[in-house]
């Protein structure tokens, strides 16, 4: 992947792309439901969530501080299931400097259309930032359709 052309221009929120993705997913996931429902699997978004473990410069989220965020403000939204992996990341921040850092990556697959879902995500979302003191969480949604076997 190639870094972006540097600009001098102030970097633009994150919140305000992540707002637009997601009402351009969210027809396309209307649009494409029945289609879906006609093959045989069940309208579903896969939510995907990029948590940086690199709470400042010396403190690091450690394995059982994500597993204890994981138990008190995951799972209470989204007891059925979800799936989180170790990965290594990197993103350009606010200040336009490039970081790399490891990270965690949180899988949630629900039915389209669920209720309260975005409401969940957002607080857990808020919730990560405020407790591990971090500038943002990446959120990517996917339409898809799931066919348990």
């Amino acid at each position: 992947m190639t870094e972006p052309p540097h600009s001098d221009a102030p970097p633009r929120r994150a919140t305000h792309l992540h707002r637009s993705l997601l009402v351009s997913l969210a027809g396309l996931v209307l649009a494409c439901a029945p289609a879906m429902h006609s093959r045989g699997g069940e309208a579903v978004l896969v939510e995907r969530l990029y948590f940086g473990r690199n709470a400042s410069d010396s403190l690091v989220v450690t394995d059982s501080a994500w597993m204890s965020f994981v138990a008190e403000v995951v799972t209470p939204r989204f007891p059925s299931g979800l799936t989180s992996w170790s990965a290594m990341g990197q993103w350009r921040g606010a200040d336009g400097r490039i970081r790399r850092e490891p990270s965690f990556v949180l899988e949630l697959v629900n039915p389209a259309g669920a209720p309260d879902t975005e409401a969940a995500i957002a607080a857990i979302i808020a919730e990560y930032k405020r407790r591990f003191r971090q500038e943002a969480v990446l959120r990517v949604v996917t339409a898809a359709h799931a066919m348990p076997e």
